[in-house]
């Protein structure tokens, strides 16, 4: 058993207010983890630690045997969707990807257009992202998040907005991705996603994470 993620006593402050209190977990590779609990339960901030974009009070973060803000700033061969995906409105779907992808210059606009298509959008859509559904938006950000083929996932909320077409394409488009070896960590306000896809479940309750299903 190879573990993706170790935290080890992630302790996170904002003022007085102790929003994660010495979390210790372990997330094994090739498995998707789901993470459940309500809104201000510690969900959001821990996986912004685990990317990088928090640094925390005290504890550490190790993605895949390096430790996030000491010998990496950020994990390498990362995808996520934390918040509401971000992108430019006056540009097209693919246009935003093209900018995205040329900071790392790992994939081509083949790739793009082929994740595009996989998320169930037309890659040669003129429309700009600012006149899309909130269905549309969502799916464009999980295509930016797999586009560069990362080993490691972080979803929060990935089924924002999606029908329940789009919620089982996801679903199924997740599960193939697992298949291939990736790890996800997933978290959902909807126990059908959880039940669905995770291998284990973590709940998150006033800055405590405790084991649901292992």
């Amino acid at each position: 058993m190879e573990n993706a993620i170790e935290i080890k006593d992630l302790k996170m402050t904002f003022g007085k207010d102790e929003v994660l209190k010495g979390i210790s977990h372990s997330f094994e590779k090739g498995k998707v983890h789901g993470i459940v609990g309500n809104n201000g339960s510690g969900k959001t901030v821990m996986m912004k630690c685990i990317c990088g974009f928090l640094k925390p009070t005290s504890g550490t973060v190790t993605v895949n045997g390096k430790v996030i803000g000491r010998q990496e700033d950020f994990p390498k061969s990362l995808g996520l969707i934390i918040e509401a995906p971000g992108f430019l409105p006056h540009l097209s779907g693919f246009r935003n990807l093209s900018i995205l992808a040329s900071v790392n210059k790992k994939i081509n606009k083949q790739r793009i257009k082929e994740t595009i298509r996989l998320v169930g959008l037309d890659p040669d859509m003129k429309k700009p992202v600012g006149k899309y559904s909130l269905g549309m938006r969502q799916r464009l950000g999980i295509a930016q998040a797999i586009m560069e083929d990362p080993e490691l996932l972080i979803l929060d909320e990935p089924m924002n907005g999606l029908d329940k077409n789009g919620v089982q394409e996801m679903r199924d488009l997740l599960k193939g991705l697992v298949g291939k070896g990736k790890t996800i960590i997933l978290s959902s306000h909807n126990p059908a996603d959880i039940d669905a896809l995770c291998d284990t479940v973590c709940e998150m309750d006033g800055g405590v994470l405790s084991v649901a299903k292992e």
